[in-house]
């Protein structure tokens, strides 16, 4: 429900943002139309159309993104006629007289004449159709989060219903728009007579609204000018409601300071914990597409011992530093009863393959079963909403306790004892573990951490600073200048798709101004698996003893599987930096900066 009300207040909140401007003549042209028979049919079908686009688009795949830039050309091209008829009396004429009578055979009423019908819905509803087809609103916070949702728990009720929320949020705000628009037409008609003017004008408004979106300023130029007072408001009612029901890219959040995610892990010993509450029962582990480490595991393999499972994606920060934890409790109570079972559950597209996680899995010495969840079964299954996330399995298959986020790992383990005593295994050991964690895997430098998890493809990009802004899946030559704390920009020719910037030409850059003492950035290599060779620097210099697990003294490094790369650990004091990376062979695809 919280989703819901959040999507609803950013919809909303698009009447603020130039990415409306080039549908809102689309909307103004049926101010003179009744509401139920002109302006609602308009709306309606703007919103559902809208909702039902994004849904194919989140959860079918590339041939729904296919499909719907058909559809964006057909809608254009409607739309520009639409304009023409408005523009030019005579063309209007010439198409009245067909639509006009399909109307009304639609209606019920095929013997009305062109003259004498009243206003059909039928053609408010087109219009509202081919609007919700080309509205492209600028991907805030709120539509980041709703988006994200409808990709990991695929085509759903709950999913279209947030999509749709959204939308029609914006259609309230386009209605009030209608009210206004409509007593100010009215005016200008009474005052100066000037309804053919203001017919010609909402012609003209409509054909440049067409030519804005054909050209694609709505999610270029427009975009980038929306990326200040509208995303400020809609980060803070994502702070106010993300206590209630973080969506998935709230969870996946966790680097950022102050969500509350990230906790100090063993500061002090922790308690027995006092009787564990039932959650629920622990659903099937079926619909992994491959297990690793193991035969394939159910709830009968399970009967009568404790189960940690665990939800991870291998290039998930808060989910590397969690890893050695796993490690440890697995080998340290294994003779105990203990299972622990990964379950990976990708976000970006290249997690989805098996190869990947088994590779990832080998680099990161797990040995515990490990299920390939790439079509989010077990996610939805559980109905989890976390990278990471623990959920704490007795010995009868009750759910009794669950962790969301990385830390907390002193509380975690004295859960696993104290259910290994329930089930009659209790351990001898009553210490907790303090495993030995290097490179990507140690813990972060909470009170050092100011810069946040930073996302490079434009559906949830951030404080992009690059001059003109970022163009969507289209190349685009970029520059940096000055940039403020936690501002970043590109330099070169890249393309930026929806979660991620490829360089097209060799010598690109990318460049982050941040606070904390460690970077990490999600690369991947070339399309054709060719490595690429890339050089760091930190405020113009080679890193030296900042240097990360991942890049030499002097900066340099390679790309050469898709993962996270650690590129800077600051020495001594943590201080703001403008950090640099330059890739001196094209083909290189960044995903994400993550901080510790």
């Amino acid at each position: 429900m919280s989703l819901l009300i959040l999507a609803y207040l950013g919809g909303i909140l698009t009447i603020l943002s130039p990415c409306i401007l080039p549908v809102l003549p689309f909307v103004l042209s049926r101010t003179g139309q009744p509401f139920l028979r002109g302006k609602l049919p308009m709306l309606a079908g703007m919103a559902l159309t809208f909702a039902a686009v994004a849904t194919l688009a989140s959860a079918g795949g590339a041939w729904a993104v296919q499909a719907n830039a058909y559809g964006r050309l057909a809608a254009l091209a409607l739309l520009a006629l639409f304009g023409l008829s408005l523009l030019l009396p005579q063309v209007a004429d010439t198409l009245a007289r067909p639509l006009v009578a399909l109307g009304n055979r639609l209606t019920g009423n095929p013997a009305a004449s062109t003259q004498a019908a009243s206003p059909s819905p039928w053609g408010s509803l087109l219009l509202g159709i081919a609007t919700g087809m080309l509205w492209a609103p600028c991907a805030g916070p709120i539509l980041g989060i709703v988006l994200t949702a409808a990709a990991l728990q695929g085509a759903s009720v709950s999913t279209s219903l947030a999509l749709a929320a959204y939308a029609a949020g914006a259609a309230t705000s386009l209605a009030a728009a209608l009210g206004i628009g409509a007593h100010m037409f009215a005016a200008m008609k009474r005052s100066m007579g000037a309804s053919e003017w203001v017919r010609r004008g909402l012609g003209a408004g409509v054909l440049g609204g067409v030519l804005a979106i054909g050209l694609g300023a709505d999610t270029g130029l427009l975009a980038r000018l929306s990326a200040s007072g509208p995303v400020r408001i809609e980060q803070a009612l994502v702070d106010v409601l993300h206590k209630a029901r973080p969506a998935p890219q709230a969870a996946h959040a966790a680097a950022q300071p102050g969500t509350g995610m990230l906790l100090a892990a063993n500061d002090m010993p922790v308690a027995m914990p006092d009787r564990l509450p039932v959650e629920g029962r622990m659903p099937a582990l079926d619909g992994a597409v491959q297990w690793i480490n193991s035969a394939p595991l159910t709830r009968d393999h399970l009967r009568g011992k404790v189960t940690l499972v665990y939800f991870w994606t291998y290039s998930c920060i808060n989910c590397i530093r969690t890893l050695p934890y796993l490690r440890a409790w697995a080998d340290k109570y294994k003779e105990q009863g203990l299972t622990v079972i990964g379950v990976h559950t990708p976000e970006f597209a290249f997690e989805k393959s098996p190869d990947n996680v088994q590779r990832a899995v080998a680099n990161f010495r797990i040995g515990f079963p490990v299920a390939v969840d790439s079509n989010y079964r077990i996610w939805r299954a559980f109905q989890n909403s976390y990278w990471p996330a623990a959920y704490f399995v007795d010995a009868h298959g009750n759910i009794r306790h669950h962790q969301f986020g990385e830390g907390d790992y002193a509380n975690s383990e004295r859960v696993i004892q104290a259910l290994l005593a329930e089930a009659g295994r209790p351990s001898t050991a009553r210490d907790v573990v303090a495993p030995l964690a290097e490179g990507a895997q140690a813990a972060p430098d909470l009170s050092n951490l100011r810069s946040g998890e930073t996302y490079l493809g434009y559906l949830q990009a951030a404080n992009f600073a690059s001059p003109g802004g970022m163009r969507q899946d289209a190349p685009q030559r970029y520059s940096v200048g000055k940039l403020r704390l936690n501002q970043w920009g590109l330099a070169g020719q890249w393309t930026v798709g929806a979660e991620r910037a490829a360089l097209d030409k060799a010598d690109g850059s990318i460049v982050h101004r941040f606070h904390a003492r460690d970077l990490h950035l999600v690369l991947g290599p070339a399309p054709d698996g060719r490595a690429v060779r890339f050089l760091v620097t930190i405020d113009g210099k080679p890193p030296g003893d900042s240097h990360g697990a991942d890049i030499d003294a002097a900066g340099n490094g390679a790309v050469t599987q898709t993962r996270l790369y650690q590129l800077v650990r600051q020495a001594g004091k943590v201080g703001e930096h403008t950090f640099e990376i330059r890739f001196l062979d094209p083909g290189a695809q960044a995903y994400a900066f993550t901080f510790g």
